[in-house]
Order: structure tokens, then sequence, then C-alpha cells
């Protein structure tokens, strides 16, 4: 399950458009170098938050908690959910407009043993299907909102030369304000997609 010959992303490689972008994403990975690894995955699920949807953080304007989302595309925007959990996402558009793309799942690849202990399972289907398991089990918080992921740093987006998969398109999951737009992309035969199997189709 290695993800050997990774290649960094560069940001001249993002659709500049979130919805174009979160397409994109599926089968690019997201790699976190950290003191004790590498930890990555191969990103299988996100969701698209663009310009004027009513779901999104940035729709009532730019505030110090949504800031990251302004940003040019390519970085990244963490926040608290549910009061219990971290989400990664990353940024959409041109700096000053408001747009991100939620990484919903990923295949782990690298750094397996280290995801199972942040997570405390050793069930491979369980450490990163879904935001909130996702960003536990790669190490990421607050402290990586805002970081350039098409810079050097510890959080990078990278692809290989694997081919992605059939992509599938729903709604997204767990909205309630514009909760009938297609705006969630995913590898159609992926077993670490999260969400309902109604939804994979």
């Amino acid at each position: 399950m290695g993800s050997s010959r990774l290649r960094y992303l560069r940001r001249a490689e993002l659709p500049v458009d979130t919805v174009e972008l979160a397409r994109f994403l599926i089968g690019k990975f997201v790699v976190h170098d950290t003191p004790a690894g590498r930890l990555s995955g191969r990103i299988v699920e996100t969701e698209a938050y663009p310009i004027g949807d009513p779901a999104a953080h940035s729709y009532r304007g730019q505030t110090p908690r949504n800031r990251s989302m302004f940003l040019k595309r390519g970085h990244a925007y963490v926040y608290f959910i549910y009061g219990t959990s971290y989400a990664l996402n990353v940024s959409g558009e041109i700096p000053g407009v408001g747009g991100a793309v939620l990484v919903r799942a990923i295949e782990p690849r690298a750094g397996i043993e280290l995801m199972q202990r942040r997570r405390g399972t050793t069930r491979l289907i369980d450490l990163t299907r879904g935001p909130g398991r996702l960003a536990q089990a790669l190490g990421i918080d607050r402290a990586y909102d805002g970081l350039d992921m098409c810079s050097p740093g510890p959080l990078r987006l990278a692809v290989n030369a694997e081919k992605t998969g059939r992509i599938g398109t729903s709604v997204r999951i767990g909205l309630t304000r514009a909760a009938d737009r297609a705006l969630r992309f995913y590898e159609r035969d992926s077993e670490y997609v999260s969400g309902p199997r109604t939804l994979r189709v």
C-alpha cells in the first residue's frame, strides 16, 4: 500500500474553481511529514463549497475563523466541527474570494501504524473514512490552518502515476442548507469512501 514516486503538486496545476478542484483532487494525495514519520493517503472523496454557497463558511464574508478560505487556491482551511473533530479543506479560488474543498476521505498509504495509534484502531477501513477520522489519523488540527499545501512545508498535495477510478457525484452529506446540490465527488470503487451506501451510485 505504499505511495512511492509521489510528486508534489504545483499551484498552477490546480483548477481556479472550487467545484473543478473538488473533482480534480480525487486520486491525488495528502502528505503530512511529521517528526514521527510520513503520513499520507490517496484522496477518494471530496465536497465542494463554492462561491455563493449558503452551506459554505464563506457565505457571509471573511472572518478571522474562515480567512483561509479566502487565500489563493491550495491553502489548508482547518476548522473544528461538532465540538469533537477537525476537518481539512483546501482553498479553491483566487485571493479574496471564498471557496474550499472538504477532504472527506482518503485511502491510507504511508504511516499506517502511526495512524492506527492516533485512531486507536487497527481496522484500515476505519482510519480515514470521514473528515474527523481523517484529520485525527493525519494529526491535523487548527495549527495547520492557513498552511500553503503547494509550497515546502509539513502538509502537501501530491500525485503519482496511478490512474483514478470512475468518479461518482452526489449531494453532500449532513447539510440542511443547499442540501440538494450535487457537489460531492468520490471514487466509485473505493471501499474507503464515507457516508451511506445509497449515495454511492
